[in-house]
């Protein structure tokens, strides 16, 4: 009877242990990843805006004088060339206005010669001492004021004959009638400003398309950059342009600060039409055949009891970096072992290298850089290094060979043109880390140096990192699985599908 009691206990002991543990393991997180590989390839980033098509160069052709329209000799889409007629004011008023100046002019020409007469005739008087002073004053006097308004007439004549000669419009350049405001017998008036007859454009084989940047992306604009757009008219056609210039005055759209950014481009098939809308696409950095990862993989954050702390903790005390040179290699981000990436510590003989490189650094800048203009030299050198070799990107200068087409037609340019700072991508650089997960079942952090980013995959350089490699995008265990479904708008509470055939309710 003892022996059963005592066979009976431990079968219950058992058991508790078993159940126990199920127990305890049941409520262990499982981890599921989700991956993404790192992979070669090429990288285009783009600016995008809106713009419009434009011509180059259009002028609004007016009259200044009022009256009615009497003739026009050129319609919509005429081709004209500079110094055609192309309107006719009515001249009647205008013509009469010439006769009456005209009529003017001759009695202020009677008037002078008649004063002109008695001047001379009291010249002689006075000279012979048979006149007064004060009367030879006086048809001096008169003689003058005769004179002035002769010359009064004249002008007048010339002003109304000017103003009769502004009733014939001739075409002040050459090019095409985009816009016809008025129609025969309408009346214009110009008393206060000039009415509008024509709109004529210079020439439609050169447009131009003005977009509108905003102040986030116009850093990254820089003249000569190519550009890319298309129109609702040819979607299936991609027309090219070249940033030719940058507006320095702002313009401020719903309270967001925007520039204009002129693309010349060239309409010799003349399917461009002015007003046209362009989506614009602006080319502002490329890499190619780079190593590039997903965005999402810079930007995850594992839990701390997934992360290999031993991994963690050694790679943490590399890129730190110790007092000293140890710390300046670590600043400039060269303090990773090429290799196996175990993040060993750097040797003495990768430090005397870096002291080698720091005083030929120094030696050619002749001894006088300060310790920031050093580090500034530094990151640039490692920076390099740490590309394996790769050169980066020239800079465009400033000034570049790529002329605005506008300052073609009619602007005699004497002045320098202000050109904003060119955007050089590879002055860009940063620090990044990543995840992967190691054999252990544990994620271990790999550090790179970023470069440039489209919005979903950025450039990245790392002596350990390869094309091919899993990275980590996010990491969901089984209580937030279950927590997500059952905060699920989509399922009702308790995760349970309602009954009724009618899907969840």
């Amino acid at each position: 009877m003892k022996k059963k009691v005592v066979i009976s206990s431990v079968i219950v002991l058992v058991l508790a242990l078993s159940g126990y543990f199920v127990l305890a393991g049941s409520r262990s997180k499982k981890y599921e990843f989700r991956f993404d590989k790192a992979a070669m390839g090429d990288l285009t980033v783009y600016v995008t805006a809106t713009g419009t098509i434009n011509p180059v160069t259009s002028v609004d052709v007016g009259t200044q004088v009022s009256g009615i329209v009497a003739k026009l000799y050129a319609d919509f889409n005429s081709v004209v060339k500079q110094g055609q007629i192309i309107a006719q004011i009515d001249s009647t008023f205008l013509v009469q206005a010439v006769k009456d100046a005209e009529a003017n002019y001759d009695r202020a020409k009677a008037q002078y010669e008649d004063s002109q007469r008695n001047f001379a005739r009291t010249k002689t008087l006075l000279d012979r001492g048979l006149e007064s002073q004060v009367n030879y004053d006086a048809s001096l006097t008169t003689y003058q004021s005769n004179a002035a308004s002769l010359k009064s007439a004249q002008a007048s004549i010339d002003r109304a004959k000017i103003n009769l000669a502004y009733a014939t419009i001739y075409a002040p350049i050459s090019g095409v009638v985009v816009n016809r405001a008025v129609s025969i017998g309408q009346t214009v008036a110009a008393s206060f400003s000039s009415p509008t007859l024509y709109t004529i454009a210079n020439n439609l084989s050169q447009m131009q398309v003005l977009t509108t940047v905003d102040e986030s992306d116009i850093g990254r604009i820089s003249i000569g950059q190519e550009a890319s757009f298309t129109v609702d008219a040819y979607q299936e056609e991609t027309f090219k342009g070249t940033v030719a210039q940058i507006r320095l005055a702002p313009v401020t759209i719903q309270n967001v600060v925007n520039y204009t950014v002129v693309i010349a481009v060239n309409n010799d098939q003349l399917k461009l039409m002015p007003g046209m809308t362009a989506n614009v696409k602006i080319l502002v950095a490329s890499a190619q055949n780079v190593l590039k990862i997903s965005n999402m993989a810079l930007r995850f954050q594992p839990p701390a009891d997934i992360v290999d702390t031993a991994k963690a903790n050694a790679m943490r005390g590399t890129m730190g970096g110790r007092s000293g040179d140890g710390g300046m290699l670590a600043a400039n981000g060269s303090d990773t072992t090429h290799g196996s990436g175990d993040g060993a510590p750097a040797t003495d003989a990768r430090r005397d290298r870096f002291r080698a490189l720091r005083d030929s650094i120094q030696a050619a800048h002749g001894g006088n850089l300060s310790d920031e203009d050093m580090r500034t030299e530094m990151r640039k050198v490692l920076g390099d290094l740490f590309r394996g070799g790769r050169p980066q990107e020239p800079q465009k200068p400033s000034a570049v060979t790529v002329k605005p087409t506008h300052t073609q037609f009619g602007i005699d340019l004497r002045f320098p043109e202000y050109q904003k700072s060119a955007y050089v991508p590879a002055h860009l650089t940063g620090r990044g880390r990543v995840w992967i997960l190691n054999a252990n079942g544990k994620l271990e952090p790999v550090f790179v140096r970023t470069g440039i980013t489209d919005g979903k995959t950025t450039e990245v350089v790392s002596p350990t990192l390869k094309a091919g490699d899993q990275l980590v995008l996010g990491a969901t265990n089984n209580g937030e699985a279950q927590a997500d479904q059952a905060r699920s708008p989509f399922t009702p509470q308790g995760g349970q599908q309602r009954p009724g055939g009618g899907g969840f309710r």
